[in-house]
C-alpha cells in the first residue's frame, strides 16, 4: 500500500465534519504532527480497555468496531475512508470503550492528541474549531445509538429502564 501523497490527506481532511471550517494551515499543522500506519487484516488499531493517546483517520480498507460480550465479540459498526476513530478518549480521557479491528488491510492517519495540544498552543481559534466539531460528532453518534436502543426496546415489547445515564438508583 503506498502512503498517501501531502495533499491527498489534507484533502482528505478537509472533507471530514470533525475538520469543517478549519484553516488549510491548522490542517497542515495536525498533518506534520501525526504520522501513517498500515495496519493489515485482522490486526488491531487498540482494543476495548486500552490508555487512548491518538485519533486515527481511515485512509483506506474498512475497520469494524467491536465490543466483547461473553468473550465473544460483538460488532458495533463498519468504519470506511474519511472515518475517524478514537475521539471520545480526546474529549473524555476515559479508556477505549471499544476495539476497532482491520477488516481489510487499512492505511490511516494516526493523530496523537499531543498535536491537538499543540494547535491549542499555536492557534486557539482553531484548536476551538476542531474541538466542537467533535462535539458534534460524538453528539450525532450518541443520537444513532440512542435512536437504536429505543427500537432495540421497541422490539422488546416492554419497558427497559437504565440510571446509569443520571447516576439516580
Amino acid at each position: 500500500m503506498t502512503v498517501m501523497a501531502s495533499q491527498q490527506r489534507l484533502e482528505l481532511l478537509r472533507a471530514m465534519p470533525i475538520f469543517g471550517g478549519v484553516s488549510p494551515a491548522a490542517l497542515s499543522f495536525i498533518l506534520n504532527h501525526s504520522d501513517e500506519n498500515h495496519h493489515p487484516r485482522d490486526s488491531y488499531f487498540f482494543c476495548e480497555g486500552d490508555k487512548g493517546d491518538c485519533v486515527y483517520v481511515l485512509q483506506s480498507g474498512t475497520a469494524l468496531v467491536e465490543r466483547r460480550w461473553e468473550d465473544m465479540p460483538i460488532i458495533l459498526g463498519r468504519l470506511r475512508q474519511g472515518d475517524c476513530f478514537g475521539e471520545m478518549s480526546l474529549v473524555d480521557l476515559q479508556k477505549r470503550a471499544a476495539s476497532i479491528r482491520a477488516e481489510s488491510d487499512c492505511q490511516a492517519i494516526r493523530i496523537p492528541f499531543r498535536a491537538f495540544r499543540l494547535l491549542c498552543n499555536q492557534d486557539m481559534q482553531q484548536y476551538t474549531m476542531v474541538m466542537m466539531n467533535l462535539g458534534r460528532e460524538i453528539s450525532r453518534r450518541l443520537r444513532v445509538a440512542g435512536d437504536r436502543l429505543f427500537r432495540f426496546q421497541q422490539e422488546l415489547g416492554r419497558q427497559w429502564f437504565d440510571d446509569e445515564l443520571t447516576g439516580d438508583n
